[in-house]
């Protein structure tokens, strides 16, 4: 299941500025060119001790002995500390801002915030000036944060995007990040609360409409994967009254209702949705047939209802005969039975006609191809099953999950033979196992990365498999080859290709 957006490729885009790149950010603030910067807005001190603490920043800002700039620095937090706690100067805004600069020297995001937030509350004027000073810090504090990442210093990236967060709290970028490096290192608790924060703070600008949409897509989708459904839909609903046509979220809205066993609710997403099929493209079209077909949950457990049924009747006084118990916990069992294969299948006929329209589109679509087969499995449409798993295997003919697909629609088809040469080859035989894990697109054409495993007991001797990639039609608009190496029992080959073709919509391979 596609779990999140824009979260496998990172976006490692690092914003420009007239900050120098060698120094850490309390030292650009306040070493810029050892000149001191007016207050942009009417700030006066207006007391003595404000007063020497705006002077004794001044002072450390255009000193240019180590020494006393340390000194007039400790002395500039000290007045302005001092003011604030024993001076009575906390409705000051002065105070505030000047401690907020002295913060941005000492390189206390936290401090920072705090500071410039009760300046801003007292003195709204000088909203743009603290804008500019907070932005100014936030730009290497947040291009520190992507290096780090680019380092793969995942807690170091985590530190400095937090303290972005801090400098600037209006900008959702910092917020995505930290919960995107949150769930790529498996705290997924911690990336609801983050992508929740970006949700928001880009809620609060319309230039963040896509960091919006982004941050809800993700905290959804988390909060489903968590088993926090009630969470989930609500987040689906906010997702969906802002941008009601996203046929996938409105199918994972759908999901959820399953899941919280609402099925007239579910089922009147679903066919919404379906309705509205000649207006989605194949690709979203098979994302909802999947989700449907996902949300129909396992065989339920109709013997344990059956013993629980018959544990309470015999404590029915007076006692029921064994006759009574056996007519009256059949039939809990059947009830259960045949609800589930009713709604079941009605699940499964919606996902059908989805799945359908998506290869009516595009017919080499070897993710349809899949939830399609099993859908037919899941229906006992057993035909379906074994024509799906053909065009399957045709398409990804070195892959175990098609060929024990292709397996079961056999044996469901009571081909024993077929099925026990598909099983088997799928086990054992099968000289290797390809495996497609990335087909995005780019500007020329596709990307494509896979790994081929030797899954056998003895190693694989070389081989080539020729990789075509077709349009909507199934044309071929590009051929490459993958040179397979020997390779040992259990160990793996990973490969790269880039077709160029914007009409590339699918992919097929044959071993040579």
């Amino acid at each position: 299941m596609r779990t999140v957006r824009n979260l496998a490729v990172v976006m490692l885009t690092t914003l420009s500025g007239s900050l120098a790149a060698q120094q850490p950010p309390a030292q650009q603030a306040a070493n810029a060119n050892n000149r001191w910067a007016e207050p942009k807005c009417d700030v006066k001190p207006n007391n003595v001790q404000v007063n020497q603490g705006m002077m004794s920043l001044k002072s450390s800002t255009t000193s240019k002995d180590p020494d006393q700039k340390k000194k007039d620095l400790d002395d500039a937090g000290r007045y302005l500390n001092q003011a604030l706690t024993q001076g009575g100067q906390d409705k000051n805004p002065a105070a505030w801002y000047y401690l907020g600069r002295y913060y941005i020297m000492t390189n206390n995001a936290e401090g920072t915030d705090s500071a410039f937030t009760k300046a801003q509350a007292l003195k709204p004027e000088c909203k743009d000036d603290i804008g500019i000073w907070r932005r100014y810090v936030w730009v290497p504090t947040f291009n520190a944060g992507i290096a780090a990442w680019q380092a793969n210093n995942i807690d170091s990236a985590i530190a400095s995007f937090r303290r972005a967060n801090f400098l600037l709290p209006s900008e959702p970028t910092g917020f995505k990040y930290v919960a995107t490096l949150f769930y790529n290192t498996n705290h997924a608790d911690s990336a609801v609360v983050y992508f929740r924060k970006a949700a928001d703070v880009a809620g609060t600008d319309p230039k963040f409409a896509q960091d919006r949409r982004d941050a809800l897509y993700n905290l959804g989708r988390i909060q489903q994967s968590m088993g926090k459904v009630p969470e989930a839909l609500a987040t689906y609903k906010e997702y969906v009254a802002l941008y009601p046509n996203d046929a996938e979220i409105v199918a994972a809205m759908g999901g959820a209702y399953m899941q919280m066993g609402q099925k007239d609710s579910a089922f009147a997403v679903y066919r919404q949705i379906i309705a509205k099929g000649d207006t989605i493209g194949y690709f979203q079209l098979y994302r909802v047939g999947a989700e449907i077909s996902g949300s129909v949950p396992e065989d339920p457990d109709t013997a344990k209802a059956g013993s629980d049924c018959r544990t309470a009747a015999h404590s029915i006084k007076p006692a029921l005969t064994p006759a009574r118990i056996r007519v009256r916990c059949d039939s809990v069992s059947k009830q259960i039975a045949h609800d589930f294969q009713r709604s079941s299948a009605e699940a499964f006929s919606l996902a059908a006609q989805a799945l359908d329209a998506s290869l009516k589109i595009n017919p080499y679509s070897r993710e349809a191809l899949i939830f399609r087969a099993n859908t037919a499995l899941g229906q006992h449409d057993s035909a379906t099953a074994l024509a799906m798993s053909r065009r399957l295997v045709t398409i990804d003919p070195m892959n175990r999950v098609a060929l024990k697909i292709m397996a079961g629609s056999q044996a469901q088809m009571h081909n024993v033979d077929s099925a026990l040469y598909y099983f088997k080859l799928s086990d054992s035989t099968l000289i290797g196992d390809v495996q497609v894990t990335q087909f995005d697109s780019t500007d020329t054409g596709r990307e494509v990365k896979g790994l081929v495993t030797n899954p056998r007991e003895a190693p694989n001797p070389p081989y080539k498999l020729v990789f075509e990639f077709v349009d909507l039609k199934g044309e071929p608009v590009a051929t490459d080859t993958v040179q397979v190496a020997a390779t040992p029992p259990g160990q793996a080959q990973q490969f790269e290709l880039k077709p160029a073709g914007p009409s590339i919509v699918a992919w097929r391979y044959r071993k040579q």
